[in-house]
């Protein structure tokens, strides 16, 4: 998404940047590791793809990605500087958010353009680990959504109308975020304890895929009440 492109999002325990071309090749060893690709279902990218992937998933209006780096040891300042807080050896995975359209007919009563957000993260700094940095990651990321929630919301309704070839003259509809989910490999027990403690909760059995389906249905509630230690939205600088 191009909402977040000058953002970043601040904690006592993490900080949140956008995922830049420089970020590419630190993401690539990342993903060589089998363990990884296993765990997220991805198939080996080339360094050239990954390349390809970055930059479509800058202009995508349909996925939300920073990239988890150390936190900022001042976290009063208004910006932080690229380059600096995001180099390699501060860099500890990423968390996304991909938005699909609600094809459940039975939810559209009102007549609202409805979307599903479903949310992940990958820790792939061994060293950060099974700390609960990735509690605090998807708590201050939730947090995010919920704070800039009409912006996403408009950036990818106005580019699905857009491809689907609706006139410019038709009416807007309202979007509205149906819900969050997060889909977890039946095996992935701290992950799934992870968004449980989150307020997620299970809806269905285990799928063909070997997955259990988590949701949270009220992102607003769960951000009023959770807001992270630390939590600021700070402006991500680049050099000219």
């Amino acid at each position: 998404m191009k909402l977040n492109e000058s953002s970043a999002v601040s904690t006592t325990r993490a900080l949140l940047v956008p995922y830049e071309s420089r970020h590419v090749p630190t993401y690539h060893q990342w993903m060589e590791d089998s363990a990884i690709q296993e765990a997220t279902a991805s198939e080996p990218l080339t360094l050239e793809e990954e390349y390809e992937n970055q930059q479509s998933w800058r202009s995508s209006h349909d996925k939300l990605t920073f990239i988890i780096c150390q936190p900022v040891t001042d976290n009063s300042a208004p910006s932080v500087h690229a380059g600096q807080v995001d180099s390699p050896e501060k860099m500890i995975g990423d968390v996304n958010l991909f938005l699909y359209p609600n094809d459940d007919e039975e939810e559209q009563a009102d007549d609202r353009f409805q979307c599903i957000g479903e949310v992940d993260i990958m820790i792939a700094s061994h060293d950060h680990r099974g700390k609960g940095l990735g509690r605090t990651v998807v708590s201050g990321f939730l947090q995010y959504i919920s704070r800039n929630l009409e912006e996403i919301l408009h950036e990818y309704y106005t580019s699905e109308r857009e491809q689907a070839g609706t006139a410019t003259n038709s009416p807007m509809l309202k979007p509205r975020l149906r819900m969050l989910m997060a889909k977890i490999n039946k095996d992935n027990s701290r992950s799934i304890a992870l968004f449980k403690s989150l307020g997620f909760e299970q809806e269905g059995d285990v799928n063909y895929f070997g997955e259990l389906k988590l949701v949270l249905r009220d992102l607003g509630a769960y951000a009023t009440a959770n807001v992270p230690e630390g939590y600021a939205e700070l402006v991500y600088e680049r050099e000219d």
